[in-house]
């Protein structure tokens, strides 16, 4: 195949590399506790120290979108998580959530934060992690996100330690004096700070934030594709 016949296969059917396509209880987010369907896709720049998901740093198979939406339809929930890695990292990403919005499913976006969420459909809903000092790619954060989230968006902040609350109290503060236009959560990192400890720190300080527990991993631990 040419050159230019493959770039025009490519136009006319886009691929996203994906890891995983599974089904699973939403953990996280506004969304935790309903059955969705999660896209897994393949990349990720960022090497934060606590990450589960390293089996999707590489490989994965090439999925069209008519692939996609259709083993996702299978399933028969209305939910859809894209996820990864880093599904931003791969820039066809965008035209994928606003395919599945079109399809009619409720779509959420799990991302770094480390970029540029504006060519995210505002149909999605973006669960944005800030990444703390503990994750060791605290320097990833782009903080002109925080101006883009909407109120069906998130921001997500994994706390390792005090320092991190600490920090992540701090950030508050200081870029969203006014408040976040959506739930902020503070979720403990799984294997490093009891979530009891993390819930104590709120209600000491009357932090306007939720607590998040990773629902799918007090039911199935660190399972890949649970």
């Amino acid at each position: 195949m040419s050159a230019v016949a493959a770039a025009e296969q490519e136009a006319a059917s886009p691929r996203l590399r994906v890891t995983e396509i599974f089904f699973s209880i939403q953990g996280e987010a506004a969304f935790s506790g309903l059955p969705t369907v999660f896209v897994r896709l393949t990349g990720c720049p960022l090497r934060c120290q606590y990450c589960d998901t390293a089996y999707a740093f590489t490989g994965g198979e090439w999925r069209t979108f008519e692939e996609i939406e259709s083993e996702v339809r299978g399933y028969g929930t209305r939910y859809v998580c894209v996820t990864g890695g880093e599904p931003l990292a791969q820039p066809r990403c965008p035209a994928l959530l606003a395919a599945l919005c079109d399809a009619g499913f409720d779509v959420s976006l799990e991302t770094s934060g480390a970029f540029d969420i504006a060519p995210v459909d505002t149909r999605v809903s973006r669960v944005v992690d800030v990444k703390t000092p503990g994750s060791r790619e605290v320097q990833r954060n782009r903080w002109e996100n925080l101006a883009l989230l909407t109120e069906r968006d998130a921001l997500k902040f994994v706390i390792c330690d005090r320092a991190d609350y600490d920090w992540s109290r701090g950030v508050l503060a200081e870029r969203l004096p006014q408040g976040a236009p959506c739930p902020v959560f503070f979720s403990p990192s799984y294997t490093e700070l009891p979530a009891r400890e993390l819930a104590d720190w709120i209600l000491a300080d009357r932090l306007p934030v939720r607590l998040q527990v990773q629902l799918h991993k007090v039911l199935w631990g660190d399972v890949p594709g649970r």
